[in-house]
């Protein structure tokens, strides 16, 4: 069975890297795997669950690196950079399956990759906070830095190649890091929004057992409005 599923999802990828979403019907999945109807719906559900599949098995190289990047190196800013230039090359040079796990997200829903590459991008986010350099909250650093990535590549994917400007990732990135990031060295004791974030992730992992869980949800609240105040 896994060698089935194998069989369809790199049929159903071959087909979407030619002729996008569109040319991944049912149909022509089971034609190009050599299976038949029931067998896709037994293993997928239906046509949406394929195609969720499908954008993780295209991601799945992409994943591996960027995890590597999370739990291996000692500077997370340039982890983040590298992530980025990662994210970018990934959407540019892969254009169906990207917009296969952002550009046609469905309303309330979100790709298994698409999930999988913003919580990775979080634990990134997490370290720089950890080291005292961001200027508003975890989650908020997270969103932006996600959205404007998603943002830039969706974008440039609209236009011709030939119109294209290939500088434009870099000046977005240097503008989101100048956003979120604080300047001089990871000073954990600095300002009050810095302490704050530190604070904030502490009590992430470790709880605050000598609060009740509405206090400590006002208390997680309250750190959250410091950090994001600036």
């Amino acid at each position: 069975m896994a060698i089935t599923r194998a069989q369809i999802l790199a049929a159903a990828a071959g087909l979407l890297a030619e002729g996008g979403r569109e040319a991944v019907s049912t149909r022509a999945v089971c034609a190009a795997a050599g299976i038949q109807a029931p067998t896709l719906y037994r293993l997928f559900g239906d046509k949406e669950g394929l195609l969720d599949a499908v954008a993780s098995y295209g991601f799945e190289d992409y994943l591996a690196d960027k995890q590597a990047l999370v739990s291996h190196s000692e500077d997370p800013v340039a982890d983040l950079r590298r992530a980025w230039d990662l994210h970018i090359d990934f959407g540019l040079s892969h254009p169906a399956f990207y917009s296969l796990m952002y550009g046609e997200a469905r309303s309330g829903r979100q790709s298994t990759a698409g999930r999988t590459a913003i919580a990775m991008l979080h634990q990134l986010i997490t370290r720089i906070g950890e080291a005292g350099l961001l200027r508003m909250s975890i989650e908020r650093a997270t969103r932006l830095v996600h959205l404007n990535g998603m943002g830039t590549i969706l974008s440039l994917l609209a236009l011709p190649p030939t119109e294209r400007d290939p500088e434009l990732p870099a000046i977005a990135l240097e503008h989101v890091l100048r956003t979120i990031i604080k300047g001089g060295p990871p000073l954990p004791s600095g300002t009050v929004a810095g302490r704050a974030v530190a604070l904030r992730e502490v009590l992430r992992q470790y709880g605050t057992p000598s609060l009740s869980p509405n206090e400590g949800a006002l208390l997680a609240e309250w750190l959250d409005r410091i950090t994001n105040a600036t």
